[in-house]
């Protein structure tokens, strides 16, 4: 019986302890800072960013949710219309080693050329540091900071939690919805969503 206690007591400390470890941010208030080296081994401070909206986009390759967004060129789209609005896009990766979706920074950088892919830098997070300090949880899960450095929006990149790429034709998107509501000055409707997708494979 107490051998039962102990392993029961042992599991629930380690639930907490893990939800500790991962990082719950919240609207409206100021995005957590991050200094990270990009797959091209630049240097990347969310600070340097102030006065530009940031998107931080979870991915991984391998994810049949990232592949509906990627195959269907849909998340292409979005980086490229935005980026020439002058958004600072960052794909991010956290897979662990030996994990799903695990990519050399290299094996990245072919992936979003191969793509058509306009981000305006890649992240390899193996260690899962930018990860857990926006407690990001499936891929995709996104992520929109404001010119101020608040994050506004955090959640699905659309209401359709499908694989499908058909659907991305009639799903309504909450990325570019916040995204062109904010950037004319304009509340947010819509700041937080359940986000969709495989797990971050941390």
């Amino acid at each position: 019986m107490l051998k039962i206690k102990y392993v029961l007591m042992s599991m629930v400390l380690l639930i907490f302890v893990s939800g500790l470890a991962m990082a719950q941010v919240a609207v409206n208030q100021a995005a957590p800072n991050f200094i990270s080296a990009d797959t091209k081994g630049l240097q990347h401070s969310l600070t340097d960013y102030k006065g530009k909206f940031v998107v931080l986009e979870w991915f991984n390759p391998d994810c049949p949710f990232i592949k509906k967004h990627y195959d269907s060129g849909n998340m292409q789209q979005l980086q490229k219309q935005y980026t020439a609005k002058g958004v600072i896009w960052l794909s991010i990766d956290s897979s662990a080693p030996g994990k799903e979706g695990y990519y050399s920074a290299e094996d990245l950088n072919k992936f979003m050329a191969d793509k058509g892919g306009a981000p305006t830098a890649v992240f390899a997070d193996p260690d899962g540091k930018l990860g857990h300090l926006y407690g990001a949880q499936t891929t995709p899960h996104m992520f929109i900071i404001d010119s101020k450095g608040i994050l506004i929006y955090q959640g699905a990149i659309d209401n359709t939690p499908s694989t499908d790429v058909e659907d991305v034709k009639t799903a309504k998107n909450y990325v570019s919805a916040a995204l062109d509501a904010a950037m004319n000055g304009q509340p947010v409707d819509v700041n937080t969503t359940k986000s969709y997708g495989c797990s971050v494979k941390y």
